[in-house]
């Protein structure tokens, strides 16, 4: 832990940056990312200091941090934050006063900053005319004139679009994915040079601030080579934080899961690209349905047909799947199912495939109508008035006041170490029984074992790593020289015991370096 405390000294933040393409910008030794969704700009900066810096978190993926208008009915839904009324620094996470000081504070501490960049579109057309917006902005969807901007009717895509209703409707015709409405949403005519320099413009003034980098949502609703355009108008980083010359990390989300007019390739030049399929396999796998075992990963990554591994950014749910929404359906896997959730987690951040991102959520009245959940748009725990409520630290660590922290989880805090520690080496010494009990290591610095067969587990395997006792982290963790959970002791020829039952409250094991007792 000594090592990655030392990202809280500025200078060590500087040297610790490594360069290479469509590099996340994360400190050399951190290896992932979290998605604090819905989270406020004070609540992420008290994080980063108190939690994600020391635990090695290599950044956070924020919400949307530019005006959106104020949706009543249904009552501020979380995806308010995806109807854009300006590009002024002003939601219910704060304002920009509080989002530059959060930038500062979790820089300082070596954890950075993702935007969730929504460039493709304006507020729906439904939103109509007025005010109510979080930053009290005019717009007027009708006209379409957002004064605040300013884009004008000349700005959209409406005598482009082809459709008679304006919007998508067929998802096989790739210029009405690009230039049509996104449920009503009004599309930006992005091939304009206007548009492309208001938008670099918003982007700009984040970069500035010290922001690492950009999700940019509904890339696949938009043309490539007008991303591009956009991404070459962009500045370097702040260099109070980043090598001179460093680019931002780009990563779009493009949902592909084959059988459409558009595919990842398409995108895979311009930065990296958000693997929907990961997650949507993954779950089929650890539900075991349609017949998937765990031992059918032993060639996961490419193998499955995932794009290749230096372009993915892969994640077991996201704040669209986790309520249904965008792909994978049943077979994502979620803070819902916690014991399945932490598995999938756990395999995630043990094997080297993509930039990986974790998740972490607030709970939500699910309520089950036809099959669907009706309560899918619900927004963050909130106040009568509407403000989003302070995330509170419970003793135990975990979160309360409705936000899950599955960040927070012993288990899935210590695989973000695990990773970290395992980072660059390569994945070796495979086993698996043929069905759900499966095991590899990563180089001599880390071994983790599964067991999701319906029967109990007991083998001694070859780990690869030095002799000696190691803390099981995922049962408990080391403290000290005392371990709080299971103890693995590895023999002088590097081979171990494994029993794992399948009724334990986590049936995975994992070990590293530097766990050892």
């Amino acid at each position: 832990m000594t090592r990655m405390l030392l990202g809280f000294v500025v200078v060590g933040v500087l040297a610790g940056i490594c360069a290479a393409q469509f590099n996340p910008n994360v400190l050399c030794d951190r290896t992932s990312i979290v998605h604090l969704f819905e989270w406020r700009w004070e609540d992420i900066a008290a994080e980063c200091e108190r939690y994600l810096g020391p635990n090695g978190f290599g950044g956070v993926q924020i919400s949307p941090p530019n005006e959106n208008v104020i949706v009543k009915n249904p009552d501020r839904p979380w995806w308010e934050r995806y109807q854009p009324a300006s590009y002024k620094i002003c939601t219910r996470s704060g304002d920009e006063h509080q989002f530059r000081d959060m930038v500062t504070r979790c820089n300082n501490v070596g954890v950075y900053i993702y935007v969730d960049a929504v460039i493709n579109h304006m507020c729906g057309a439904g939103a109509g005319k007025g005010n109510v917006s979080t930053c009290g902005s005019p717009y007027d969807t009708i006209k379409r004139e957002f004064p605040a901007v300013p884009y004008s009717s000349v700005d959209f895509n409406d005598k482009k679009c082809k459709t008679e209703s304006g919007g998508i409707e067929n998802y096989g015709d790739a210029n009405q994915v690009r230039d049509c409405q996104l449920v009503s949403l009004l599309d930006l005519a992005l091939e304009k040079e206007y548009v492309q320099s208001k938008i670099a413009d918003y982007l700009n003034v984040l970069i500035d601030i010290g922001v690492a980098g950009f999700r940019v949502d509904a890339a696949k609703h938009m043309w490539p080579g007008d991303i591009l355009a956009v991404n070459r108008k962009l500045n370097d980083l702040n260099t109070r934080w980043f090598h001179n010359g460093t680019q931002p990390f780009i990563y779009q989300e493009v949902i592909d899961l084959g059988g459409e007019a558009l595919s990842v390739n398409e995108y895979i030049g311009i930065g990296r690209v958000t693997e929907f399929k990961y997650g949507a396999k993954l779950g089929n796998v650890i539900r075991k349905l349609n017949g998937e075992k765990m031992s059918y990963l032993k060639n996961w990554g490419e193998g499955w047909g995932f794009m290749q591994s230096d372009r993915a950014l892969v994640f077991v749910d996201n704040h669209d799947n986790q309520r249904g929404h965008g792909a994978g359906g049943a077979s994502i896997l979620t803070f819902w199912d916690a014991r399945l959730h932490k598995m999938a987690v756990g395999f995630m951040l043990a094997h080297p495939y993509g930039f990986t991102q974790i998740m972490s959520s607030f709970r939500w009245p699910r309520n089950f109508v036809n099959g669907k959940d009706v309560n899918d748009w619900v927004g963050p725990p909130s106040y009568n008035n509407g403000s989003t409520m302070a995330v509170t630290i419970n003793e135990d660590t975990t979160c309360g006041s409705g936000w899950v922290c599955e960040h927070r989880w012993r288990q899935i805090k210590n695989m973000v170490i695990f990773r970290n520690v395992v980072n660059g080496q390569a994945l070796i010494n495979w086993w698996d029984n043929g069905n759900n009990q499966i095991a590899f290591g990563r180089g001599r610095a880390g071994f983790i074992v599964f067991n999701n067969d319906n029967w109990d587990m007991d083998v001694t395997l070859y780990t690869g790593l030095s002799p000696g006792k190691y803390c099981d982290i995922i049962s408990g963790q080391k403290e000290g020289n005392v371990c709080t959970g299971k103890q693995i002791s590895v023999s002088e020829n590097s081979l171990a015991n494994f029993v794992i039952k399948s009724s334990d409250e986590d049936p995975f094991v994992a070990i590293h370096v530097n766990a050892k007792l």
